[in-house]
């Protein structure tokens, strides 16, 4: 591999760029990071990566070397000057100027399927911190054609990400990450890896897309909805919360689901599985 912090310099200087702050931009600059992202992202040869925000290039460089195409979305127009200049010798690239969360990746994924001989789909992306949990659940809940999803996030948002529900790490996306994916955690990544260097730490996490849903729900919209509810008023007993956004008519029937499901009238939504909230919205739904 290249010295990427050299690399990283020289482009910086000749394009006149900065991070860009609003933008969530930190350029990474440890070969030793990249190269493991890279291996533990499990791309080959058969596959469609896309990359959120590749920023200039840094992973885009090795999984061009790694994959069969590599399609890049970027919403920086600096960047895009810069990663169409440095890869379009790659007749496996292609660069899409715009915001994730407005792009219609279903399409994507159908169209270079049915044209081309890919086998699989995943991605892998330094997201910007700002935005990380709108775009992850963005590719969980359109359910798209994907292997696996590996991205590098704020530490504290990896942590919550990845728990396993019931633990303390918990929060509501925690139980939709659990529904549509197993999870692991990859590597740290100290503040010093970037320029400019993050006030946090930061964790590379993989996201292996689950074939069978992990708990059968009548409707996992309601589910969502109620689970969401419960942590939008986390430091109440699930009963209060429930009831306070009305999810429960009332407190008697909330108190009349818990004790069918032999839950405690006091506990709180941190300390429910997955399996419990399933089980409280197969009763709600009765």
């Amino acid at each position: 591999m290249s010295n990427i912090l050299e690399d990283t310099k020289f482009i910086m200087k000749k394009y006149h760029i900065k991070a860009n702050k609003s933008l969530g931009q930190n350029f990474l600059i440890d070969d030793k990071i990249v190269e493991q992202i890279i291996t533990k992202s499990c791309v080959n040869e058969h596959d469609l990566v896309i990359e959120i925000g590749p920023g200039l290039g840094t992973l885009t460089k090795f999984l061009l070397e790694k994959a069969k195409k590599v399609i890049c979305i970027e919403l920086d127009k600096k960047m895009i000057k810069i990663l169409e200049d440095r890869f379009t010798l790659y007749n496996n690239f292609e660069l899409l100027h715009n915001d994730i969360l407005k792009v219609d990746l279903n399409s994507i994924i159908k169209k270079e399927k049915e044209n081309s001989d890919i086998t699989g789909v995943k991605i892998v992306a330094n997201l910007p911190y700002y935005i990380t949990t709108p775009i992850i659940m963005k590719l969980l809940e359109e359910q798209l054609d994907l292997e696996s999803i590996t991205v590098m996030v704020q530490k504290e948002v990896a942590d919550r990400l990845i728990s396993t529900p019931g633990s303390k790490d918990t929060g509501a996306i925690t139980y939709s990450v659990y529904y549509y994916a197993t999870s692991e955690a990859i590597l740290e990544v100290p503040k010093d890896s970037f320029i400019p260097e993050p006030e946090v730490t930061s964790k590379v996490i993989r996201l292996q897309i689950r074939k069978v849903p992990p708990v059968e729900v009548k409707s996992k919209k309601v589910m969502f909805k109620i689970i969401k509810s419960a942590f939008m008023q986390r430091r109440k007993t699930l009963l209060n919360a429930l009831s306070n956004t009305k999810v429960f008519l009332n407190k008697e029937e909330g108190l009349a689901i818990l004790k069918k499901l032999n839950l405690p009238d006091d506990i709180r939504a941190e300390k429910l599985t997955l399996q419990d909230f399933a089980n409280i919205t197969n009763e709600f739904i009765k």
